[in-house]
């Protein structure tokens, strides 16, 4: 019985992934993270290259905003969530905070998804949708509405289309147990939302390209912890005995708990970085091969557009 419905379940699926090939969808980026870890700025340095690119790899890249609370954008919008409704209007009317505002709103997104599934069956299946997704993360954790938007999101036939983008910000290395922790967020993400996932260290400009590489060089989180250990050992030589041992106490402590959590990392060995630094067109240009090919973006469109000139000797 079992093995009848795996081969009903296999069946079922190849019969709507056919169908999906013959409507069309779009491609999807669900671009996500915690606040101010660079989710817009990603958008818009995508959206500016893609611009860039000649032959077939060229494409218009559209941005939707998810977001109720966002305010300023630096992208162009093809639509934004805030027509729907937005955080300020229910803060006004309900007299809700901020975080219950922001989670009434995605609620209502999610009871009014038709708004949505109406906006994404406009674009065509060569069409590339960049989704700026709030930075709220209990939305993806222990609220999973955004889990829910998005199963809607495969039930409208974008399954094979999709795929997420995790930022987590580069000048957390100078910090290892926040880097510890935003590599924690992003294993937390890909286990909740199902979907493939890339995980994108932006803001690298902002930090020294030695630092980024010796970071990213380290083979496991339990080995980054021990290389932070070191340092603050080699820090500690200015205190009395009785100051030492305190410090000993509380580190042995901290060390059995964050030594838990680099082996939880280290298990799953699924969360890697690829660095983004917006001053290099090359470092943009390795981010968005990686994207394209999770979700095989361009593979048909080779074909249909092999015997036709560039956009440039067309123009």
């Amino acid at each position: 019985e079992v093995q009848g419905i795996r081969c009903v379940s296999y069946c079922y699926s190849s019969i709507r992934q056919k169908k999906i090939f013959i409507m069309g969808r779009c491609s999807i980026q669900v671009v996500m993270g915690p606040a101010g870890s660079g989710k817009s700025t990603y958008c818009h340095a995508i959206q500016e290259h893609c611009a860039t690119l000649g032959g077939s790899r060229r494409r218009k890249v559209c941005v939707g905003n998810l977001d109720p609370a966002a305010e300023n954008f630096g992208y162009d919008l093809a639509f934004d969530v805030r027509d729907l409704i937005s955080v300020e209007e229910v803060m006004e009317e309900l007299g809700l905070g901020p975080n219950g505002a922001l989670i009434y709103c995605m609620e209502y997104l999610l009871e009014n998804s038709t708004w949505l599934q109406d906006i994404l069956e406009e674009f065509n299946d060569d069409d590339y949708l960049l989704l700026d997704c709030p930075g709220q993360l209990e939305l993806y954790t222990h609220v999973p509405i955004m889990k829910q938007i998005l199963d809607k999101m495969r039930f409208w036939g974008f399954e094979s289309k999709m795929m997420s983008v995790f930022c987590v910000d580069a000048t957390f290395m100078g910090d290892t147990s926040k880097f510890i922790s935003g590599s924690l967020l992003s294993l937390s993400a890909m286990i909740a939302l199902e979907m493939p996932h890339i995980n994108v260290l932006t803001k690298c400009d902002l930090v020294d390209s030695d630092e980024v590489e010796n970071m990213l060089n380290v083979q496991s989180a339990t080995q980054l912890w021990e290389i932070e250990e070191e340092k603050q050992s080699l820090q500690d030589g200015d205190e009395n005995e009785a100051q030492r041992k305190v410090l000993e106490k509380r580190r042995r402590k901290r060390f059995r708990l964050t030594e838990s959590i680099c082996s939880l990392l280290d298990d799953y060995t699924m969360v890697s970085f690829v660095p983004l630094n917006l001053n290099d067109e090359d470092s943009i240009d390795h981010v968005l091969t990686l994207a394209d090919h999770t979700i095989q973006y361009g593979e048909d469109l080779e074909v249909k557009g092999a015997d036709q000139p560039d956009f440039e000797e067309q123009e």
